[in-house]
């Protein structure tokens, strides 16, 4: 099969498009054939060798995290899914490679595609709407009548968090450019801070929620402006202890990332707020929970630009130069 590979961590010139032997389908295995895949920060992010301290790929490795496609092949336990099926998924992060023509994932991962979408906006989704998902709903516990801050919200994640904190009942504040002001009010935020003109931490005071995916200055400000006992969950800021355990690091990597936090969390204590950060995980069962907020049309993906398959390396570049004006970038085999 056709499929786009890091042939060693490091710039836009260690990928290159290659023939690879099919992926390799066990019990639990389904095998989809790829119609669309996301393109997200992420897959530059693990090109780049960011995360090989606790994720050693075994180089060449295939990327890509996002798909939508179709059953092609199930393994003998597979209960869930026939082929034909139209599915769509964030492969666990140990089983990556939708950057191809075909990728297997286990069936745990994987949901029946919202009829709603087409193949293009589907891929768009699985990373992102898992992100917003585990963030708000399922650590931050979001309630009807809470303040929630989400951070760039016409991006590909905040688009997706401010639309689910609004189907959650919150009360949703979000920064963007001047250009985007409109878009995310149609989405649904309360409170739009132009980040060109204002600082959201003059104008936003007792939030229950921040949700960051920039991390630095912009997470110690996200602090400040919770209410105590509120949490900052950030996806770009510093590994924390818990993480460290959710992943089951060795020590010395557990050492290291607790004290990356150290600061980030001593200023939360003092602040009586708390700092979570977050990597997300592969799961059907919680697509299947989002799926129908999205065939309601409670959550809409935005697509910025879809490019050809072939297209992929100039798709990551697209990403990487950050081009995409609202939403996420897809690569489509159509």
């Amino acid at each position: 099969m056709r499929a786009f590979l890091v042939e060693k961590y490091g710039d836009a010139t260690t990928m290159r498009a290659a023939e690879v032997p099919d992926p390799q389908v066990g019990p639990d295995d389904v095998l989809v054939k790829i119609h669309a895949a996301g393109v997200n920060p992420l897959d530059i992010r693990i090109r780049n060798g960011d995360f090989k301290a606790f994720m050693p790929y075994r180089l060449p490795l295939v990327l890509g995290n996002d798909l939508a496609g179709t059953v092609a092949q199930v393994g003998a336990s597979v209960t869930r899914f026939a082929v034909g099926d139209d599915v769509y998924a964030r492969p666990d992060k140990d089983r990556i490679g939708t950057f191809a023509e075909l990728v297997s994932v286990h069936q745990d991962d994987l949901a029946l595609k919202p009829a709603t979408l087409t193949m293009p906006e589907a891929a768009s989704l699985p990373l992102v709407a898992l992100t917003a998902w585990q963030a708000l709903a399922e650590r931050a516990h979001v309630q009807s009548g809470q303040k929630v801050l989400i951070h760039a919200g016409a991006g590909g994640l905040g688009s997706i968090a401010v639309q689910l904190a609004k189907a959650l009942g919150a009360h949703v504040a979000t920064t963007v450019s001047t250009a985007k002001v409109d878009l995310v009010r149609d989405l649904g935020a309360d409170e739009v801070i132009d980040y060109r003109t204002q600082d959201f931490e003059e104008l936003l005071d007792g939030y229950d929620v921040v949700l960051d995916s920039l991390g630095g200055d912009n997470l110690a400000k996200s602090l400040r402006v919770l209410k105590p006992s509120g949490i900052a969950i950030s996806v770009a800021g510093p590994p924390d202890p818990a993480f460290a355990r959710e992943l089951g690091a060795n020590p010395v990597l557990r050492l290291a990332m607790t004290a990356l936090s150290a600061r980030t969390r001593r200023q939360a204590k003092r602040l009586g707020v708390t700092y979570s950060f977050l990597f997300m995980k592969a799961s059907g069962v919680q697509l299947r929970e989002l799926t129908p907020l999205i065939d309601t049309g409670k959550i809409r993906p935005l697509v910025d630009r879809v490019f050809p398959f072939d297209e992929t390396l100039q798709a990551m570049e697209y990403v990487e130069k950050g081009r995409a004006k609202a939403g996420k970038v897809v690569v489509s085999m159509a």
